[in-house]
């Protein structure tokens, strides 16, 4: 009998924050390819990722995307301490290891930033592999599947060819190459628009046609715990203003050329006659500041760095809706294993959008989603308020961590101030509205056992 489940495409960026794509109301970066695909789908305005609890928020990231689990339950070591951060616990299953068991052929590509033998149990294929955080664009350590799972150092090789190039061009060989008899699930983890940004000349951008953030600041107002880590030190104190534009202009080129390979990647979807029957799923790992607010990273829980696209579309999927919900990848992992007929269940902590695809409403969605960042930020949410507060507590503090002297609290207004500038956390008018959400992240915090918990607790009874 034929299987008629749909093959499932997810694409997965690096870095690529909500707001710098064309249909989310960015006019000066070019993606037509990705303003299609949100047009002919779903779009998921309220997408964000948990942050996580060391600097390379993309390994917590993509392993809650992998187990739609929270950022603590994905990682054998919730603190962020040690190396076994990026492991995922063995007992968890994941997305594409359920679904291989369901009969799907699961196929990799490009960066795995977990441990091998998640990626293992995971897929049965893959090409062009980067196992790590980054790399030079033009100097990939690539490596090839091994079906052993060893994935051993010494069959690493760098490859020649931009890295965006290499791993689309790898899934379109897959493409080209699928035989049909079953199903497939393809993960193409690009590392574009992650720095070092050098798009290739015929992307590139000028500074002068870049406009600069409303939040755009020459240092953050405070030390929020992390000033001084890899991404802040990509450009000098104070943020100059031309500065600042030759980065964005940088990023907005990679996310161009980055767009233009994924209509390759549709191209040959639609050459093979796979387009009707293929689920394609367009998100990112978590965003970035490029001077916003200061800063240059993705080491806060300001929206610019939480805030993520999604989008979905494919056979049986509504078009042209958008859907401001608060979602985060947990519920990406649920919808990836009920559209291939897989208990979604198993993603305890995600819940589905596949009614959402297929044009239902969403009753009883979640009011709030929650957030942290090593053990001196944490932050919660809702339709309209987000509050951050900085935590300082010497007796939860790592040895070494930074430390402030105080606790710092924000309180922002998304719905009058997008760009989170104006601090209301001491407005006596909205001291209702910061306590309900004071209430509301120790709640989370409960619920994810977060490490810090004790420390957040203490100085809010304080």
């Amino acid at each position: 009998m034929h299987d008629t489940r749909p093959n499932i495409v997810v694409l997965f960026a690096d870095d690529h924050r909500y707001e710098s794509v064309g249909i989310n109301g960015n006019a000066e970066v070019a993606t037509p390819i990705l303003d299609a695909l949100g047009r002919r789908g779903v779009v998921f305005d309220g997408a964000h990722c948990q942050g996580g609890m060391h600097g390379a928020v993309c390994v917590p990231s993509r392993a809650t995307l992998m187990t739609g689990r929270n950022i603590f339950a994905s990682s054998c070591d919730p603190t962020g301490r040690s190396s076994v951060s990026q492991t995922i616990p063995g007992e968890l299953p994941t997305v594409p290891h359920l679904l291989r068991e369901a009969g799907y052929r699961t196929h990799a590509i490009g960066k795995w930033h977990n441990d091998a033998e998640a990626f293992a149990r995971s897929f049965d294929g893959g090409d062009c592999l980067m196992f790590g955080g980054m790399s030079d664009h033009d100097g990939v350590p690539v490596r090839p599947f091994d079906p052993t799972g060893v994935y051993p150092d010494d069959a690493v090789e760098i490859a020649e060819g931009f890295s965006t190039d290499l791993f689309a061009d790898a899934a379109i060989r897959f493409i080209d190459g699928h035989d049909r008899q079953r199903p497939f699930f393809l993960y193409v983890a690009f590392t574009a628009p992650h720095d070092p940004r050098t798009p290739p000349e015929a992307w590139r951008m000028e500074p002068a046609d870049v406009t600069l953030p409303p939040n755009a600041m020459p240092a953050h107002p405070f030390d929020n715990g992390e000033m001084t880590v890899r991404d802040e030190r990509l450009e000098a104190w104070p943020r100059e203003p031309e500065a600042i534009r030759r980065h964005i202009a940088d990023y907005y080129g990679m996310i161009a050329h980055l767009d233009a390979r994924i209509g390759d990647i549709q191209a040959a979807l639609e050459a093979q006659g796979l387009a009707e029957n293929t689920v394609v799923v367009y998100s990112a790992d978590h965003g970035l500041a490029l001077g916003q607010h200061g800063l240059m990273g993705k080491q806060s829980l300001y929206e610019h760095s939480t805030h993520v696209p999604l989008m979905m579309a494919g056979p049986g999927i509504a078009a042209g809706v958008r859907v401001p919900e608060l979602v985060w990848h947990g519920d990406t992992a649920a919808t990836l294993l009920e559209l291939g007929g897989v208990d979604a269940a198993i993603a305890s902590e995600g819940r589905s959008l596949a009614p959402v695809l297929r044009g239902a409403s969403m009753p009883g969605w979640r009011v709030y989603h929650g957030a942290a960042y090593r053990f001196t930020q944490r932050s919660v949410r809702d339709d309209r308020w987000k509050l951050i507060r900085y935590l300082e507590n010497p007796d939860y503090r790592p040895e070494g961590e930074q430390t402030r002297g105080s606790d710092v609290v924000q309180l922002f207004d998304l719905e009058r101030d997008p760009w989170e500038r104006v601090n209301l956390a001491w407005d006596p008018e909205l001291s209702e509205v910061r306590a309900r959400l004071e209430g509301a992240l120790v709640e989370w915090q409960r619920e994810v056992d977060d490490p810090a918990l004790v420390a957040s607790r203490g100085s809010m009874d304080g």
